[in-house]
């Protein structure tokens, strides 16, 4: 079975590629890929989507565990949807929808597009079944790569553009994809695992000691910059004025957590901001979301291999912005800006810094527009602008994210009660 999610990276590596790949842009050279190349990572992106499936049932495929959450199957049909009406609909010649009412059903949130099923009711969608959405994706990949191929060697900008934009969306399905899997397992009472424990997984390696790097105040410049791919919430690239800060030299790990956990931070409302610590006391929320006591001192946490022992040294994850914000403040520090973060990542030197492959790390911003900002006309303009409120930012990447889709200006963005993805803490101070 093929190791596909949830892999401890060489972190050095990792990191050094993203920030390697983020001077890059910052320098302003050119994304010199051969245009021939298009069917190729078009296979490659499509084909992870197919392998994220493999390890599942028919039936896991059709479940939805939360309202946040959707099945593999809808994410399946979805990203191949985003394929036919953005690019097939627009540029094949006879255009011919491989199925009328698929318009509707696989539509998340494209108010321009037209009518949309309801999310929450995703996991009712017994119909279509599993291999008509394969026989979806088949179809739409078959056509695409025509499609491809008859652009030549000259496609137009627009199609470029929306082809490179489909792929980062499918991408990013990935990645959630492997999150709702997880979380739908989580709430099966078997525990399931999605795949085999490997013999060469690393436990409790020993986690470095948390150090401190001092940043001045000053003028620093953040959003994205160069000729590569970017969402349009990375633009325009501006100036910001952060104040003196420190930035802390790797994640808040499991056992520095649970330290503030068996502290009673879950029940000292003096750490919590008073929406958070009404949304944990509604919500009977006692430690983060995959981890489980058996009440003498001894814990486990579910993850993709099922339910293990905790491992203190590995970096904490599954936390909403509310915990990461009342552990910040237990600990005497706080979470960083999003310009603090983009600023300290590329400068933070020395191993295991974790600012990409192991956890998205929330920031203290909420997610707004950068001045200038300009959402895209007609329905691909919705993708990002319209929920610029009520969010907070996430940066860096998580271990679910594909290796090449992580970079220094991605902002992700999830409500504070967000806690199914995988997102950490880093610290900061201010000096």
């Amino acid at each position: 079975m093929p190791q596909v999610i949830f892999k401890e990276q060489a972190l050095d590596a990792t990191i050094d590629a993203v920030i390697d790949a983020a001077m890059h842009e910052l320098n302003h050279e050119h994304d010199h890929r051969p245009r021939d190349q298009s069917s190729d990572r078009y296979r490659r992106v499509r084909r992870q989507s197919q392998v994220i499936a493999e390890p599942l049932s028919a039936e896991d495929c059709c479940a939805q565990s939360m309202p946040d959450a959707s099945p593999v199957k809808w994410h399946l049909a979805h990203t191949t949807w985003f394929f036919e009406t953005f690019l097939l609909e627009r540029f094949e010649r006879g255009f011919c929808a491989f199925h009328p009412q698929f318009r509707v059903l696989f539509n998340s949130y494209y108010e321009g597009v037209g009518e949309r099923f309801p999310r929450p009711q995703r996991g009712l969608l017994t119909r279509p079944s599993l291999d008509e959405v394969q026989a979806y994706r088949a179809d739409v990949d078959q056509r695409m790569l025509r499609l491809i191929e008859a652009m030549g060697a000259a496609p137009s900008s627009e199609f470029l553009q929306l082809l490179e934009l489909g792929l980062q969306h499918e991408q990013q399905h990935q990645e959630l994809m492997l999150t709702d899997i997880l979380h739908l397992l989580f709430v099966n009472p078997l525990k399931p695992a999605y795949q085999p424990l490997p013999d060469n997984l690393n436990g409790e390696s020993g986690a470095l000691p948390l150090a401190w790097h001092r940043f001045d105040a000053g003028v620093v410049e953040i959003g994205h910059a160069g000729d590569g791919f970017c969402f349009d919430n990375e633009l325009p690239r501006h100036r910001q004025f952060v104040e003196a800060y420190s930035c802390a030299s790797r994640l808040v790990s499991n056992g520095e957590y649970l330290a503030f956990v068996e502290a009673g931070g879950y029940r000292d409302v003096a750490l919590w901001l008073s929406e958070g610590w009404d949304w944990r006391c509604r919500e009977a929320i006692e430690h983060p979301l995959y981890w489980q006591s058996d009440g003498q001192g001894h814990w486990h946490e579910f993850s993709e291999y099922g339910l293990q022992r905790l491992d203190p040294q590995r970096a904490v994850l599954h936390l909403s912005y509310y915990e990461a914000d009342a552990y910040a403040r237990w600990a005497g520090a706080r979470l960083p800006t999003e310009a603090e973060w983009e600023h300290a990542a590329p400068r933070v030197r020395g191993p295991a810094r974790e600012f990409f492959g192991v956890a998205w790390q929330w920031t203290s911003s909420s997610y707004a527009p950068y001045p200038g900002f300009a959402a895209a006309p007609g329905a691909v303009g919705e993708y990002n602008g319209k929920f610029m409120v009520n969010q907070y930012v996430l940066r860096g990447s998580s271990m679910a994210t594909p290796l090449n889709h992580a970079r220094l200006s991605y902002r992700n963005f999830f409500p504070a009660t967000a806690r199914w993805q995988c997102a950490g803490v880093r610290l900061a101070r201010s000096e």
